[in-house]
């Protein structure tokens, strides 16, 4: 049996949009209790009280692939399900390529159920019992930290002005034309575009591209900063890009 238990619309609150939350879990005094929760922040709720109807409801059965599946951001699992357990779901899960955020709740609570658990996909694990207020602030945190990912992922090219750099790809483009950097050189640009026109000093590039153990000269920017304008500037003597701050350093722009 599965429904739209709970959406956020009919909760008191007022906050809306915040997705769909799938709950799974056959005992229904826990499962009403956490989709109102859930209800209340926000959230709307879908439930399913085992492991096949959950499957159904995240489209990795053949009858859900007949009808369109809801968009759902985050999965709250029971392990202790009639039929498949959620172990075994959370598995079949990740083995079907789906990258949603899931929840494992559970009475076991021992380091060893929760490496089990998260070494088969899991994001998270809560042992039972457990508050209302840190299910809810869990739900959010990997929330939030999926859709960082998925944004990143989405966009991962770095742009400034006419140049193009793909940190994937180890690739950067002028004009689009590509431009070979050594690696040393790449990260410094990559770093310089992260952030562009902000003033690097020399310690602080050396911290982020060679470590904090670093042993050599600090000066040895100054010559990566040189090479880096002779592929990239037009006039390296009359830099437009990577431009020097006296007594301060380097920024883009």
């Amino acid at each position: 049996m599965a429904s739209l238990a709970f959406s956020a619309a009919q909760s008191s609150g007022v906050r809306v949009g915040l997705g769909k939350v799938l709950i799974v879990e056959d005992e229904a005094l826990i499962r009403d209790t956490i989709g109102l929760a859930l209800a209340e922040e926000g959230f709307e709720v879908l439930i399913a009280e085992d492991g096949m109807t959950a499957l159904d409801l995240l489209g990795a059965t053949a009858a859900a692939a007949r009808k369109p599946s809801p968009d759902i951001s985050l999965v709250i699992l029971d392990l202790m399900l009639p039929g498949m357990n959620g172990l075994d779901l959370c598995r079949l899960v990740r083995h079907q390529g789906m990258d949603v955020p899931i929840l494992i709740l559970s009475a076991k609570g021992t380091e060893t159920d929760r490496v089990v658990g998260l070494e088969i996909g899991a994001d998270d694990y809560l042992p039972k019992p457990f508050g209302m207020r840190e299910l809810v602030a869990r739900c959010r945190a990997l929330l939030r930290r999926h859709q960082g990912l998925t944004q990143s992922e989405a966009d991962p090219v770095l742009r400034f002005q006419e140049i193009l750099l793909n940190p994937k790809e180890c690739r950067v483009f002028m004009r689009d034309t590509e431009v070979n950097l050594s690696p040393k050189e790449f990260r410094i640009l990559e770093l310089f575009m992260s952030q562009p026109r902000r003033v690097w000093s020399r310690d602080q590039i050396i911290d982020k591209v060679w470590g904090h153990d670093f042993m050599g000269d600090n000066k040895t920017v100054d010559v990566h900063i040189r090479w880096i304008r002779e592929k990239l500037e037009a006039d390296p003597s009359k830099p437009e890009y990577l431009k020097t701050v006296r007594g301060f350093g380097y920024r883009l722009g």
